[in-house]
């Protein structure tokens, strides 16, 4: 197996690139960055992930307004959040499949269509359950977004541009997280938390839109099968690859963080001692442009740190914000929201980039399988994470965040130790050396 397989360490990396040199970029038909059509790419999948995220989450920050509405508790209503989230989860591989037959951008394009369509019909929900419905029919048409993006760019772009090119995705993931919720939580204040997920529908419709005109057409792509015996074989060999089963883990428990953490936070600064307005609670989430930034750097990062160095330094990152929110000061939990924003991102960032680099056929199978995990997590760090709040408060969610903290550590430790086995099991070659 090669070092992107087994998770070796870059000094085996860099021997093996002396010992076999890349081929010139002049053989690689595909984009990179200052190349033809990369801008136009870049940018319609950062307003793919725009749309993906601001309609995905456009509830979360309305939780307090949608509880008083309709008479709910903040566990009951945070099913909004969890539903759409589940949804996602369900059927981002079924949808992953589809792509392989009929194309990523297709089902990009009807994924948006559907997602936009139903975010559109969120406002006139007559109850709780309805809403809940709605909202898992949205999260099951975003499904074909996250892991068909993520196999276009493994398939369109350079190997060397991948991790830069999928932070822009990510980074577009925050930019329609941040906008979203400040956008409904403004408009909320004024006129009710429907007008304001209308609002988030209508510039969802617009992202849509230019995503479909902007985006290249596919020139790497090989259409494969829709026989569920194929699908069936590839995930297997997706779940036998101990690298990509510790890379859906970290995604799962970093997310298990995010969701918990952003679906609770309305309700605690809504409290005393801050009772904030819902217009100052929406726009908390301008730290979302600290995951632009952490996201779209996530590239450079690895370049100096390595993977294992910068998931380290996410969870770490993770952790104490985390720690820091606990104090009774709205500036050292705004601190603490940046740092576990700033940590979130990057460690995503660099988990998701990593599958598309570790597998080798059925990448839309294997980005589908991160993403299922990935959203698995954002479902059960909603659920758990309200429960906690709801019997322990602020800190209840704080310590389901550490212990989710704690495992990314756990499994990155373990990925370590396994790498440097196999490492010490296999005779390497170093410039037509053996050791």
């Amino acid at each position: 197996m090669t070092p992107a397989d087994t998770g070796a360490s870059t000094s085996v990396d860099a021997a093996t690139a002396v010992a076999a040199p890349d081929a010139p970029d002049t053989a690689d038909s595909r984009m990179a960055p200052g190349g033809p059509g990369y801008r136009r790419m870049s940018f319609a999948l950062f307003l793919a992930g725009v749309a993906t995220f601001a309609l995905l989450y456009s509830t979360q920050a309305l939780l307090p307004l949608i509880s008083g509405d309709l008479g709910v508790t903040a566990s009951d209503a945070s099913w909004t959040v969890a539903a759409a989230t589940g949804g996602l989860a369900v059927f981002v591989l079924p949808m992953s499949a589809l792509s392989e037959r009929f194309g990523r951008r297709t089902v990009m394009t009807a994924s948006l269509a559907v997602a936009v369509t139903v975010g559109l019909l969120v406002p006139f929900a007559p109850s709780l359950p309805a809403l809940v419905a709605l909202r898992a029919v949205q999260g099951a048409a975003l499904a074909g977004l996250p892991a068909s993006a993520t196999a276009y760019l493994a398939e369109e772009v350079r190997p060397r541009a991948l991790v830069t090119a999928i932070g822009l995705f990510v980074a577009g993931n925050s930019v329609g997280g941040m906008s979203g919720r400040i956008i409904t939580g403004w408009v909320a204040q004024e006129w009710g938390w429907r007008i304001a997920v209308g609002v988030v529908g209508l510039v969802a419709v617009g992202c849509a839109v230019a995503f479909r005109m902007l985006l290249p057409a596919p020139k790497h792509f090989t259409p494969g099968s829709l026989r569920p015996r194929v699908l069936l074989r590839t995930v297997r060999d997706h779940l036998a690859n101990p690298l990509l089963r510790r890379l859906y883990a970290i995604g799962a428990l970093f997310m298990t963080v995010f969701g918990g953490v952003y679906t609770v936070i309305g309700y605690r600064l809504a409290e005393a001692p801050f009772s904030l307005p819902q217009g100052l609670i929406g726009s908390i989430f301008l730290v979302y442009l600290v995951g632009t930034v952490s996201a779209s750097t996530a590239g450079r990062l690895v370049g100096r740190l390595g993977r294992r160095g910068a998931l380290y330094l996410g969870a770490g990152t993770t952790a104490a914000g985390l720690l820091l929110s606990l104090a009774p000061s709205l500036p050292l939990v705004l601190l603490g929201l940046v740092l576990i924003t700033a940590g979130f991102f990057a460690g995503h960032a660099v988990a998701s980039s990593a599958v598309g680099k570790t597998a080798q056929h059925g990448r839309a199978q294997a980005s589908a399988l991160y993403q299922s995990a990935y959203y698995v997590g954002s479902s059960a760090g909603s659920t758990v994470g309200a429960v906690a709040f709801h019997s322990g408060g602020w800190a209840g969610t704080v310590a389901v965040g550490v212990f989710a903290v704690l495992g990314v550590v756990v499994i990155t430790v373990a990925g370590s130790l396994a790498a440097r086995r196999q490492v010490g099991d296999a005779p390497v070659k170093v410039l037509g050396l053996s050791r």
